[in-house]
């Protein structure tokens, strides 16, 4: 039997997805992306799930795209144009998913991000590195500008540092990506998992109803004029305020003083 190209783990609320393809260090291949996918579906559908942490095997978080995959598209001739166009359209879809999702998602990135792997790492909600990893988005090396992951990386780093590493190809070390917002928390390498899982037990022991709610506003007023992302802002404090939970949660609070 093949094994999986992605593994499934659950405790205590928390769903930790790891890419299992050390081999082609964790590529993006149209596989992956198919099983990313439909893990992303089954988690969203999932309400005993309050988050979520993506990890990988390897030396490698992601390395991004399959090449190899990507050169045989070449050879299609006309044909080729739209198994590109698939593709990427796929890779979208699946980084939309992670935004969509109503559970946080956190990558947990233990080795290099590069490219599209990057871009993986990006759309999450959170991140946690090792001392020792390296982000990039590397393509222009190779004479293809990174314009996908940029959707990513530029939501999350300010727009010239996002175009400097888009330019010139350079990693950015997970220390400096930490100074920079894009790395939450830095771990050693041995004890970035125990790290990652603490952030997600803290995440997890909030109220479920109102973490969904919150993420769902943050997405969506990040890409929306002021006075739109107030209102989408006020609405939704407006659904939290009026739950029941967060209601007894105000009273308790109250009564201690």
């Amino acid at each position: 039997m093949t094994e999986p190209l992605i593994r499934r783990h659950v405790q205590d609320g928390i769903a930790t997805l790891t890419l299992a393809s050390p081999g082609t260090l964790n590529a993006l291949s149209s596989p992956m992306l198919t099983a990313l996918e439909d893990s992303f579906a089954a988690l969203a559908q999932d309400d005993s799930i309050r988050v979520v942490i993506l990890a990988a095997e390897g030396k490698a978080f992601s390395a991004g795209h399959d090449l190899k995959e990507m050169q045989s598209f070449r050879a299609a001739l006309d044909a080729g144009r739209a198994q590109f166009q698939a593709l990427f359209d796929r890779c979208a879809a699946v980084m939309q998913a992670i935004a969509a999702l109503p559970q946080p998602v956190i990558a947990q990135v233990q080795g290099v991000a590069t490219a599209a792997g990057c871009q993986l790492a990006c759309s999450c909600d959170l991140i946690t590195a090792s001392e020792t990893t390296r982000f990039g988005v590397n393509g222009i090396n190779l004479g293809l500008f990174c314009s996908t992951p940029a959707v990513a990386l530029s939501r999350r780093l300010a727009p010239g540092a996002a175009f400097e590493l888009l330019t010139t190809g350079d990693f950015l070390p997970a220390p400096r990506a930490h100074v920079l917002g894009l790395v939450n928390r830095l771990a050693p390498p041995d004890r970035l998992a125990e790290e990652t899982l603490a952030l997600a037990a803290s995440i997890a022991a909030k109220d479920p109803a109102a973490i969904r709610l919150g993420k769902r506003a943050f997405r969506a007023q990040l890409g929306q004029p002021l006075p739109e992302a107030y209102a989408t802002a006020g609405a939704t404090m407006v659904e939290n305020a009026l739950l029941p939970a967060t209601d007894a949660g105000i009273q308790t609070f109250l009564n201690r003083r």
